[in-house]
């Protein structure tokens, strides 16, 4: 087997065990948020805030045992577009709250037989390769530099060895802080405690962000072929899943589409042996309205901000970018603002 087919196979394995876990467990941050800000219940958001630390120490580890490096991947950043990072983080946001949950969400729902969540990943997908290479693109491009700065360092660990910490205290100084502070949040809830499906979830989704990095950093390191250093993430994707579908005569699966295929397959094969598929459309061409828009706003808002809320919020968080803090400070406020914001909507 070829290192590249070796990958690919890896992303349809993590996939579907992605999908199987959200399928049972509900994972996505926009319902962690929404539950908290509404009902008062923490448990999904801390079960996320959970995966961010096993997520951020699993990664860190790789890089330390040298087998993945981090700054290869596309998130720690030169410079940062003070006004496209945190723009396209509110409007994911924004959009996740409209379509009522993420990429990666809507892939586990229409796995489970919701039919709006189709509606929502195509006008994703076709909104991201919109701003990413088609119509939107030269805009994107000029805006992004007019508007970008140089930063300090690409990442948490560079920053702080700037000020003459060892590369091994950079790296693990704010690691093991961040990653603490996570863990005590989401393990000092009692309530969280008492739901095993909600922390394993966590553990589970968290541990397969390395996962990926080591599928895609060490199965898919080639002196001639190597293959792009990536982990989970569902813009781009769910797009390159698209084209895959129209233009796949001669082209090989890659990690990202059999990763979007494996999310799905998981999810459809763990509700159909639940007994939990059922089928589900709008009930009004409002609520119809209200998924398109969701979508588009999640896909130009996704591009803009170098991730969505899976591979910004955990991912990029995993490598200690300095723009996906920027970036995920974005998505938290575009939520605020469409759950409880002077933006909010009600549901129609």
């Amino acid at each position: 087997m070829t290192h590249t087919a070796l990958v690919a196979w890896s992303g349809l394995a993590i996939g579907l065990l992605f999908g199987a876990t959200g399928q049972r467990t509900g994972f996505c941050l926009f319902r962690g948020l929404q539950r908290q800000w509404l009902d008062g219940d923490g448990r999904k958001l801390r079960a996320f805030a959970l995966a961010m630390a096993v997520a951020l120490l699993g990664s860190q580890g790789l890089t330390s045992l040298g087998w993945v490096s981090l700054g290869a991947s596309l998130y720690p950043t030169a410079s940062l577009s003070w006004l496209l990072v945190p723009l396209g983080g509110v409007l994911f946001g924004y959009g996740m709250a409209l379509a009522n949950g993420c990429g990666a969400r809507s892939l586990v729902l229409l796995g489970s037989g919701n039919l709006r969540s189709f509606v929502v990943l195509i006008c994703l997908g076709v909104a991201a390769y919109m701003t990413m290479s088609g119509v939107l693109a030269p805009l994107r491009l000029w805006l992004e530099g007019l508007t970008s700065l140089p930063l300090p360092a690409r990442d948490l660990p560079a920053l702080l060895a700037g000020f003459g910490l060892t590369p091994g205290l950079a790296r693990w100084l704010p690691s093991l802080l961040l990653g603490g502070g996570l863990l005590a949040y989401a393990l000092g809830h009692g309530p969280l405690r008492a739901a095993p499906r909600e922390w394993l979830g966590g553990l589970i989704i968290g541990a397969l962000i390395p996962a990926a990095w080591y599928a895609t950093g060490v199965l898919g390191q080639d002196d001639f072929e190597p293959v792009r250093l990536a982990s989970l993430t569902f813009i781009a994707p769910i797009g390159d899943a698209l084209q895959y579908l129209m233009l796949a005569t001669g082209t090989a699966l890659g990690f990202s589409v059999t990763l979007v295929l494996g999310v799905l397959l998981g999810a459809l094969a763990t509700a159909l042996l639940t007994r939990t598929f059922v089928w589900q459309g709008f009930p009004t061409p409002q609520r119809m309205l209200r998924s398109m828009a969701g979508g588009t706003l999640m896909g130009i808002g996704g591009v803009l901000a170098l991730g969505c809320s899976i591979g910004q919020g955990l991912t990029g968080f995993s490598t200690l970018a300095l723009t996906s803090f920027v970036a995920i400070a974005g998505i938290l406020a575009g939520t605020r603002l469409g759950v409880r914001g002077p933006l909010a909507l009600s549901k129609v």
